[in-house]
């Protein structure tokens, strides 16, 4: 089953995030905190008190389109927006993002690691401890427990309810998302594990997964940050298939792939690593092919 639009571990360094370390100053603008992921980063538009036990799925379909499943536990003590800026490609407008509605599958991802018994580890299967004139509103679309939009420029934001904003001067801080677009999930307030998230666009590289790895959540630029996160991939990339720790079996022995609605490849072993405990403060970008 196809995805709607279906078609080595590589560290990009914060320099290349953010530009010259002489050009940076303080991230947090207006309460704004971001949290940055692979090439694909973590903004939350407003002060979160925790973030942990993320989860995160990508692959690459036939047609160029990457898929993101998302979760994580979260509190917070007011409504706020998650914000994932992803490279797609330059022809896009707000449709070319597919939502998918996982509510109904909040188990995915412990389903998903039935497929690594405890005692079968790669490298890395074990813990590793280390204002533009006015303009319409952007299209809302209800995904589950979510809202969510896909901002398709820096410009359109200005189209999106102002609690759901990430400043401008922090696309400013970064040059290397001047191009990209957004994807918004709405989130309540609460302290609870956030069902899975997922969606699909046009990638702008189709030979690479992006993750988001990269943290800024105090305003500074921190060379180590705490990790803890768990990172799936399908990809048939030589760099994952020797680093990463591999399924003992195709997903589908483990996964519903209709239940997930084309979003993995039941026919496909899948590949993790975890990333607990202090590490670079990089992003991570994964080889598809």
């Amino acid at each position: 089953m196809e995805y709607p639009g279906d078609q080595s571990v590589l560290p990009l360094r914060l320099s290349e995030i953010m530009g010259p370390a002489s050009s940076r100053g303080s991230c947090i603008y207006n309460e704004t905190f971001v949290s940055y992921i692979g090439s694909v980063m973590c903004c939350f538009s407003q002060q979160v008190k925790r973030v942990s036990d993320t989860s995160i799925f990508c692959r690459m379909g036939s047609k160029g389109n990457q898929v993101v499943i998302y979760s994580m536990m979260l509190e917070a003590n007011e409504d706020l927006a998650m914000i994932l800026p992803i490279p797609v490609t330059d022809d896009r407008d707000e449709s070319s993002v597919q939502f998918v509605d996982l509510s109904n599958y909040e188990k995915f991802f412990p389903m998903l690691d039935r497929a690594f018994p405890a005692d079968n580890f790669g490298p890395f299967g074990a813990t590793d401890s280390k204002k533009p004139k006015a303009m319409l509103s952007l299209k809302v679309e209800t995904v589950g427990s979510f809202d969510a939009s896909f901002v398709p420029t820096r410009d359109d934001f200005d189209r999106l309810d102002e609690r759901f904003r990430i400043s401008s001067e922090i696309w400013d801080e970064l040059p290397a998302y001047r191009d990209h677009g957004f994807v918004v999930f709405k989130l309540k307030a609460g302290n609870a594990h956030v069902h899975p998230m997922a969606f699909a666009f046009p990638a702008k590289d189709r030979n690479s997964l992006v993750f988001p790895t990269i943290h800024i959540h105090d305003g500074e630029i921190h060379e180590e940050a705490e990790f803890d996160h768990t990172l799936y991939c399908q990809a048939d990339s030589s760099e994952v298939k020797m680093d990463w720790q591999e399924s003992v079996a195709p997903l589908g022995r483990y996964i519903n792939a209709p239940a997930a609605k084309g979003a993995v490849r039941g026919d496909e072993h899948v590949y993790k690593k975890q990333m607990v405990g202090a590490y670079p403060n990089e992003d991570v970008a994964v080889a598809a092919i």
